[in-house]
């Protein structure tokens, strides 16, 4: 990769975090001063449009790149509709799956016992079934997929591993959580930042990237999105917060995450760009 392509994609990668977080963070620490329930009128406004940051990131680099004349960058998965975009619903059992195995184990241990009660109350709340997948959709997945899978993550990717790349992207990821453990009606809020759950909840962010991560490279934002509303629908429904869950389900999804980077190390596609003929091609 010329030192040109390389200073184009870190260019891009400062411009996305630069707007996703100013973004967020400008909304969030909005809803922080209003003191109300994250839920209720007028805190929820820019309590929900703060989670759209990355998506707005991800709209400043796309319009950057453009004007600019700028080439894809490396490992950017196209949406084309192929056999590979099916890997999204595996990749969801899968994520939903981790979940769900920790769960299990945490009461086979002796932790809280499984229970669906609070999840049908969640599902009542949102009005049925149908509003609550969709706003479990659009809040996280949706918001947040296309900047931080769809924009950051080939952007790193063209100049380190698989591991690193999820790794970096992690941590300013647990980062830009920060603010919600400071708004009020936030499980965030509810977990305090300051304890094992708020513990817990920011280093699970990582594994979240990995496995992310490893979705996008399979099947595109489509897969990356899978994954993580697997991952937070699951959650939600079977209502895991005691700190016992929380560790299993962290152990869990590291052990995953681990196989399958493994795997891709194994067939040798872990290699941090693509070649000078590869990057032409992209252009």
């Amino acid at each position: 990769m010329t030192t040109a392509t390389s200073a184009r994609q870190h260019d891009g990668l400062t411009t996305f975090w630069i707007v996703t977080f100013a973004w967020t963070f400008a909304f969030w620490l909005f809803a922080i001063t209003l003191d109300e329930p994250a839920m209720t009128s007028p805190t929820l406004v820019p309590y929900l449009l703060g989670g759209f940051g990355p998506a707005i990131g991800a709209i400043a680099v796309r319009i950057r790149r453009y004007r600019r004349r700028q080439p894809i960058p490396a490992h950017t998965v196209r949406l084309r509709l192929r056999p590979r975009l099916f890997w999204a619903l595996p990749m969801l059992a899968l994520a939903s799956g981790t979940v769900l195995a920790a769960a299990l184990l945490a009461e086979f241990l002796g932790g809280p016992a499984l229970s669906l009660t609070e999840g049908q109350e969640l599902i009542a709340t949102a009005g049925g079934t149908v509003p609550f997948l969709i706003s479990m959709l659009i809040g996280g997945p949706l918001a947040e997929e296309p900047g931080w899978r769809g924009t950051a993550y080939p952007r790193l990717r063209a100049s380190m591993s698989r591991l690193r790349a999820g790794l970096l992207l992690g941590a300013a990821w647990a980062v830009w959580h920060l603010p919600l453990f400071f708004i009020n009606g936030t499980l965030q809020s509810e977990f305090g930042l300051v304890s094992w759950s708020g513990l817990l909840f920011t280093l699970s962010v990582v594994p979240m990237a990995l496995l992310t991560g490893y979705a996008y490279e399979v099947a595109g934002v489509a897969a990356s999105v899978a994954v993580h509303f697997g991952v937070n629908t699951t959650i939600a429904l079977l209502t895991v917060k005691s700190p016992a869950a929380q560790a299993l389900v962290l152990a869990v999804q590291i052990i995953v995450a681990a196989v399958l980077l493994a795997s891709q190390r194994n067939r040798g596609q872990d290699r941090p760009a693509l070649d000078h003929r590869e990057m032409a091609d992209l252009r």
